[in-house]
């Protein structure tokens, strides 16, 4: 199964349509049963996820397969090793699991800083020491890629994706990734709920994309198909694409996340992408 289940709800408050607040205890039990059911087996989650790791251990995730992330070492930080081993310790602890499939840097760019190769070299040996299986980067584009990979192989590359937000594509980064069989994991397929919003509920400082968001509507209406059928079919049509990331607060939107997976799209216009970075990357929207 392709998609793979994004935690950040079950520890805070998140995304733009988010109404209910944190994911419940009982919710998230309720949630991972029924994705563990349908063939889900990949959880997503970083420490600071706010109490995400520590519910996923109280739940117990022993049969997942987990990818958590690193935030940024501590300036302080003399040690990069000893700190990455208690990080990641801590983390297992709290996960109350014994081996992690994946873990990714929250902030890559400290590879490219004078202790990066102690970092990567750290990361590293926690395969060799068989307490994580994969290392690699969550990015916010592909530019990021330009840099990091000319001095550092990865193993997971997780960044944001979606109808509008295609710049894995266009880089030519998607298809070199493939070629270096690099998990290629992809997260923000509904813009953090932007694109599953009805025109009328569509925050004000949107508008002045208001000509994309016309030629969306009106595509989806030709197409007779939800915004949700779209983002998710959409992503799971990319076959270089190793994992695709939903996050969800409720067991009744990861079933319709799951009823529509199985399904594909073809025709999604060209001129429906978009590279302006201010609507792309969420941590833009609070200066709109």
């Amino acid at each position: 199964m392709k998609i793979a289940l994004g935690t950040v709800q079950f520890g805070l408050p998140y995304g733009i349509t988010n109404q209910k607040g944190q994911v419940s205890f009982h919710e998230a039990e309720a949630i991972l049963n029924m994705a563990l059911t349908n063939g889900v087996d990949t959880l997503d989650t970083a420490i600071a996820y706010g109490v995400s790791e520590t519910r996923l251990g109280e739940i117990g995730v022993k049969q997942w397969k987990v990818v958590t992330k690193l935030p940024a070492a501590p300036e302080s930080c003399r040690d990069v090793h000893s700190w990455v081993l208690a990080a990641v310790q801590d983390s297992l602890m709290r996960l109350k699991i014994d081996r992690l499939h994946g873990l990714l840097l929250h902030c890559p760019d400290q590879l490219l800083h004078d202790s990066g190769k102690a970092l990567f070299q750290a990361m590293d040996a926690l395969k060799t020491n068989h307490l994580v299986q994969k290392i690699g980067i969550s990015i916010y584009g592909p530019k990021e890629l330009d840099a990091l990979c000319k001095h550092y192989p990865f193993d997971i590359v997780q960044m944001p994706f979606n109808v509008l937000d295609r710049r894995l594509i266009h880089s030519g980064w998607l298809s070199r990734l493939y070629a270096q069989e690099t998990e290629i994991h992809v997260r923000s397929v509904f813009l953090q709920g932007l694109l599953l919003m009805q025109p009328e509920d569509r925050p004000r400082k949107f508008k002045r994309w208001q000509s994309l968001w016309e030629h969306w509507d009106a595509w989806l209406k030709e197409k007779a198909v939800s915004p949700l059928m779209a983002c998710i079919q959409y992503a799971m049509s990319i076959p270089e694409i190793s994992k695709v990331i939903v996050g969800v607060d409720s067991v009744n939107q990861l079933k319709e996340i799951l009823q529509v997976a199985a399904g594909s799209i073809s025709g999604v216009p060209d001129n429906l992408c978009c590279n302006d970075i201010n609507l792309i990357n969420p941590s833009c929207w609070n200066s709109l």
